[in-house]
């Protein structure tokens, strides 16, 4: 197979289903946001692999970039067509959820907003925060005007939130300096 086809030579792309769309389709739009997220995460996955104490959060990390390929594939859907992909409620929602809730129980409370910084890996862990928000914000206004796997939106919803607890997590297991904003 041909990793070229040219048939996207003239700004048009195809879904799943075959139907043809601009690729500035805010579908093609929120998959390319997710798709995007995935490979940030990926790398964060690749920086924190050389931390021991990180290693669970690494496998976290590859089990939503498989989990992120699932939301690419619901975003992605045209027109009648039909995913064989499972919901993501149990596999990806709740199970993050399980995770975030495991992480804030190891964190001392703040009261105050953190600012990006402390290590690199943290840092660059609040950029595949701010992406996943993005991401959410395509995927809802695809949402609003095509039907998208609602699960697919909570998980992307609850990513953003796991990515904050691990910003706090790597900061802390690396020893770094958790910034706190001070108004």
């Amino acid at each position: 197979m041909k990793l070229y086809t040219k048939s996207g030579d003239k700004g048009r792309t195809s879904l799943i289903g075959g139907e043809r769309v601009r690729k500035s389709d805010i579908r093609v739009e929120a998959y390319g946001a997710a798709d995007e997220l995935q490979a940030h995460i990926a790398y964060l996955a690749d920086m924190m692999s050389a931390h021991d104490t990180l290693s669970p959060y690494v496998e976290d990390c590859r089990q939503i970039c498989s989990l992120l390929m699932c939301t690419c594939s619901f975003l992605a859907l045209g027109k009648d067509s039909k995913c064989n992909i499972e919901s993501l409620d149990e596999r990806g929602t709740a199970w993050i959820e399980r995770r975030i809730d495991a992480m804030q129980s190891e964190l001392k409370q703040i009261t105050s907003f953190t600012i990006p910084g402390g290590c690199k890996e943290a840092s660059f862990c609040h950029i595949c925060r701010t992406v996943a928000r993005r991401a959410e914000r395509r995927a809802i206004e695809a949402a609003e005007n095509y039907d998208v796997e609602k699960s697919a939106l909570r998980f992307l919803n609850r990513l953003s939130d796991y990515l904050y607890a691990l910003c706090r997590i790597i900061t802390e297991q690396l020893g770094a300096e958790e910034i706190l904003w001070k108004p």
